[in-house]
């Protein structure tokens, strides 16, 4: 690989907004620092770095906020990284349209303040929205406990501008919600995570705030009757924002409770109908063996759900390992027990949390000194778990040494061709964020 051409960067980007050496230092990913950090201050910045970085046979790595770098496999090498921290400008808002046009290096909590002062929201609630971008959220395809009711970042993009490899700056999609010409090629970046292009900006769809939100957390005695209490949920007239399964563990680190096991239901809309489903879960949980319901608003109901998206990050200093999972729903509440089991019986503690109508689960593994041979066989029994039930898993954060003996994903399977033969067309000298997406992309 060649050295980067620090020079030529400050003549792009000017002097201040190109870090070297031990500047470099806050953007070390798995013990490797880069040769260079760039900040770019436009898409045309964008590419022309992307330019002199496939002129010069350097390899890239996009940084938003770095709320997501954890996932991927450990990368071979760091050439260059490009930050996005100077893109935050809101470029268009137009809520007769509910759309607005932002670039991708805004955080996506400022975004949601903006938007919020004409009554409106991107219906999206990804963890850590203080530091998360947009461009990061997409490109990570981030999403939250109301994913339930409102869908994922794929469900809102309307449009995209993305800076491919060799510096071009490709448009898909549009301004409007009614746009359906064409391959709906903005998708195509949803969950990428920087390896066919540099998002740089996108149009998303947008909601009217609701009059109320409230949080309801049902405790009961154990898993297995929270699950059945999340099906319940399901199969009634109720329609739940979010409907969140997490165990004991999980419930002391958001500082709900201690032991037994939690339903969050989150509720929203006009007042009576948020008042007569709070009534109704009461209702109908409360002879499946419900201990207790709390309804929570403001900022309590925010402090909840935002503890909750920082499990195993503020909560838990010790956390050994994070792995996501993906099974049917009605094999939760099964698979998160077996889960919490296997880690008690390597002698370490699971906290574990699920998006109970999708069946997406995170599992944040922790003990105090644990060994890595207890946090590598704990994984590697998970996985072999998830995978028996038909479902998926991804080692979302492990220390260098764990992803060294576990893999991040799983087998790609017969998908890997097509998903190689895009990044080929799109990237074919490998530059962008190369290794560490699945089957090593």
């Amino acid at each position: 690989m060649s050295l980067v051409p620090v020079d030529k960067l400050r003549r792009i980007v000017g002097a201040q907004h190109v870090l070297t050496g031990v500047e470099c230092s806050p953007y070390t990913l798995e013990g490797r620092t880069p040769a260079a950090v760039v900040f770019p201050a436009t898409k045309e910045d964008i590419a022309a770095i992307l330019v002199l970085a496939g002129a010069e046979g350097i390899v890239v790595t996009p940084w938003g906020g770095g709320t997501k770098l954890g996932i991927g496999a450990p990368p071979e090498r760091l050439g260059l990284v490009i930050g996005l921290s100077r893109l935050t400008r809101i470029l268009e808002h137009e809520p007769g349209d509910l759309t607005a046009t932002a670039e991708a290096g805004v955080a996506f909590g400022a975004l949601q303040v903006s938007l919020a002062t004409r009554g409106q929201w991107v219906s999206l609630d990804p963890p850590r929205a203080d530091r998360a971008t947009l461009g990061g959220v997409l490109a990570s395809n981030s999403a939250g406990p109301r994913r339930h009711l409102y869908g994922t970042a794929r469900d809102l993009l309307i449009g995209l501008t993305a800076v491919m490899a060799d510096g071009s700056i490709v448009r898909g999609g549009g301004k409007v919600v009614k746009n359906v010409a064409g391959y709906d090629l903005p998708k195509l970046y949803i969950g990428s995570f920087g390896t066919l292009g540099i998002i740089a900006e996108a149009t998303v769809k947008l909601r009217p705030r609701p009059d109320v939100d409230r949080l309801i957390v049902a405790r009961f005695h154990g898993l297995k009757d929270a699950g059945g209490g999340a099906r319940a949920i399901m199969a009634s007239d109720l329609v739940p924002a979010a409907l969140d399964l997490i165990d004991g563990e999980a419930l002391r680190a958001i500082g709900s409770g201690e032991g037994g096991a939690a339903l969050l239901i989150g509720v929203d809309g006009i007042l009576d109908r948020v008042e007569w489903q709070c009534a109704e879960v009461s209702r109908i949980l409360g002879p499946l063996g419900m201990v207790e319901a709390k309804v929570l608003d403001g900022e309590e109901r925010d402090d909840t759900w935002r503890a909750l998206g920082e499990l195993g990050r503020r909560e838990f200093d010790d956390v050994a390992a994070v792995m996501k999972w993906g099974v049917l729903p009605t094999q939760l509440a099964e698979v998160l027990e077996h889960g919490g089991a296997i880690a008690q019986r390597n002698g370490l503690r699971a906290a574990l949390a699920a998006h109970a109508g999708v069946g997406i689960a995170s599992a944040v593994l922790s003990g105090g000194g644990a060994q890595s041979n207890a946090v590598v066989a704990t994984l590697t029994e998970w996985r072999a778990m998830v995978l028996a039930s038909g479902g998926h898993a991804l080692l979302e954060w492990a220390p260098l040494a764990v992803k060294e003996r576990v893999a991040v994903w799983d087998a790609p399977g017969p998908a890997a061709r097509i998903m190689k033969g895009i990044k080929e067309r799109l990237d074919p000298q490998g530059i962008l964020n190369p290794g560490r997406f699945v089957g090593g992309i």
